[in-house]
């Protein structure tokens, strides 16, 4: 390296996902930043796997604390009980306060088992959520402007956009 130059860090995001999600969603978020611009140069993914969504707070604390990510996409699947509808408002508790720990953004990416009955359609809603939860914390550390184009226009990542309110 020349004299006087400093070589320039790689941001890294962090991927964390669940082996008790009904779909692969770390896959579909990774492929989402790979073909983002700047995957590999500027930015790098860092990924980690824990066995169900009460874990992923302190696995997204140590990617924040441990490896340096920027920002962490949180994966994972909530059943369809009772029970685990109540266990998910605590994961989201971990979550929000691991954020506010380390501050640094961690995007809670949650499918409800109980969201479709068609699997086909369970299906499409885990890769679009997954996916686009990816593109945005790609947007939050590279675009911010693209997150503010689309402010109050009903966006929607998993389902179809519910379009902005007309008349107001």
């Amino acid at each position: 390296m020349a004299k006087g130059k400093k070589s320039a860090k790689k941001v890294r995001i962090g991927v964390v996902d669940t082996m008790f999600a009904r779909y692969d969603m770390g896959a579909a978020a990774r492929a989402e930043l790979a073909e983002c611009p700047g995957f590999g140069d500027r930015f790098t993914v860092v990924a980690r796997t824990v066995p169900g969504f009460k874990d992923l707070a302190v696995a997204a604390k140590n990617l924040i604390e441990r490896d340096g990510c920027s920002i962490v996409v949180a994966l994972g699947m909530p059943g369809g009980a009772l029970i685990d509808k109540q266990c998910a408002h605590e994961a989201s508790q971990g979550i929000m306060q691991a954020q506010l720990l380390t501050s640094t953004p961690i995007l809670e990416v949650f499918v409800h088992e109980d969201e479709s009955d068609d699997p086909a359609v369970l299906a499409k809603v885990f890769e679009n959520r997954s996916r686009e939860h990816a593109r945005n914390a790609y947007w939050m550390l590279f675009e911010p402007e693209q997150l503010r184009r689309r402010a109050g226009q009903g966006v929607r990542q998993g389902f179809d956009d519910a379009g902005p309110l007309a008349g107001v």
